[in-house]
């Protein structure tokens, strides 16, 4: 806006603008904002992670493909911008809904379960290191149970079993409330940071003894 209103600026009585070469004075690399697929199709060895693609819409869907098939964008007021070195892409997904099968035939599919207990302590104790090992061991090993059924088999009816993410959150609540174990009072008043439906709540809090391994 700030260019067009500076050719008027610059028009001289009522001398004609040559559109033309207005339009291709706007159409410029000057005013191209790089984003981050750009960027990498730009940059040697980059690598790009399109995170939960599986939240994107129909139409990113197949604006990767051209990236994904050509490692290229094409921009229809400036060109198709090709990679020299293609860049080393990543895409995530959560299944909150189905990816295109176009999408999926251009990617090597690797499924992330869960990690073992023994990995999970290990997460929280490098996210949080101020944690003490027995709370982490006894969130990890809570949260394992609340996600696999061990606890009565109330894993699964929950309708949202928590992730490494959940761990780490009620691993985080704990520690700001200067809790060092974790016995079944206090696991009941922060089951928010754990589980994210009021049902899940509730079926934890029935099972809380099991959850602990009680």
């Amino acid at each position: 806006m700030l260019h067009l209103r500076a050719v008027e600026a610059t028009r001289v009585g009522e001398e004609r603008l040559d559109v033309e070469s207005v339009e291709h004075s706007l159409f410029d690399e000057r005013f191209l904002l790089a984003r981050p697929i750009l960027k990498a199709l730009r940059s040697p060895n980059a690598v790009l992670l399109v995170d939960e693609v599986d939240r994107a819409d129909d139409e990113f869907e197949a604006f990767l493909l051209e990236v994904l098939s050509t490692n290229a964008v094409t921009i229809p007021e400036l060109g198709t911008i090709t990679a020299k070195t293609p860049p080393l892409v990543v895409l995530t997904s959560n299944r909150t809904r189905e990816v295109h099968d176009a999408l999926k035939r251009r990617c090597l599919y690797h499924w992330v379960d869960h990690p073992g207990l023994a990995r999970e302590i290990e997460i929280i104790r490098t996210r949080l290191p101020q944690v003490p090992e027995r709370l982490a061991v006894q969130v990890a090993s809570a949260v394992q149970r609340m996600r696999d059924g061990a606890a009565g088999q109330i894993g699964a009816d929950l309708l949202k079993p928590p992730g490494v993410a959940e761990s780490l959150d009620w691993a985080r609540c704990l520690l700001e409330l200067g809790r060092r174990e974790l016995d079944v009072e206090t696991a009941a008043a922060t089951l928010g940071a754990v589980c994210k439906y009021r049902e899940d709540m509730d079926r934890v809090r029935e099972s809380i003894d099991r959850v602990l391994g009680g």
